[in-house]
C-alpha cells in the first residue's frame, strides 16, 4: 500500500493532529480496480459509494443511439467492482480530497502584470 496523511480531529473540530496512515492489504485489495462509473447513496446516517464498470463499446453504442434520435435502453447491466460505505464525516475528507487533487490538476493561471 501506499502512505497518506489522516487529520483525527474531535467532533467539536477544535483540535486536529496529523497522523501518518499506513494501509495494509487484504487480499486482492492491492489490485486497483478500473472503475468508470460511480453512484452515491445515503441512508441512516452513512453514504453509500458504489463503483462500478460499464463496457466502454456498450456506453459507446448508447450515445450513438441517442445521436440518432432513438430510444435509449431503460437499463444498462454493469459490473460493481465495490461498494464502500462512508460516515458523514469521511465523506467530507473524502470531497476535501477530491477537490484538492482536481485544484492540482488545473493549469496554473498566467500573473497579471
Amino acid at each position: 500500500g501506499g502512505m497518506a496523511e489522516a487529520i483525527l480531529s474531535k467532533k467539536n473540530g477544535e483540535n486536529s493532529v496529523a497522523v501518518n496512515v499506513r494501509l495494509k492489504t487484504a487480499g486482492q485489495a492491492d489490485q486497483p480496480l478500473l472503475v468508470n462509473y460511480t453512484h452515491v447513496g445515503l441512508a441512516e446516517g452513512l453514504a453509500y459509494v458504489d463503483f462500478g464498470f460499464l463496457e466502454p463499446a456498450l456506453l459507446g453504442a448508447v450515445v450513438k443511439r441517442v445521436k440518432q434520435g432513438e430510444a435509449i435502453p431503460k437499463q444498462l447491466e454493469g459490473i460493481r467492482g465495490a461498494r464502500v460505505a462512508l460516515p458523514l464525516d469521511s465523506l467530507v475528507r473524502l470531497y476535501q480530497q477530491l477537490q484538492q487533487v482536481l485544484v492540482g490538476l488545473q493549469p496554473p493561471k498566467p500573473k497579471q502584470s
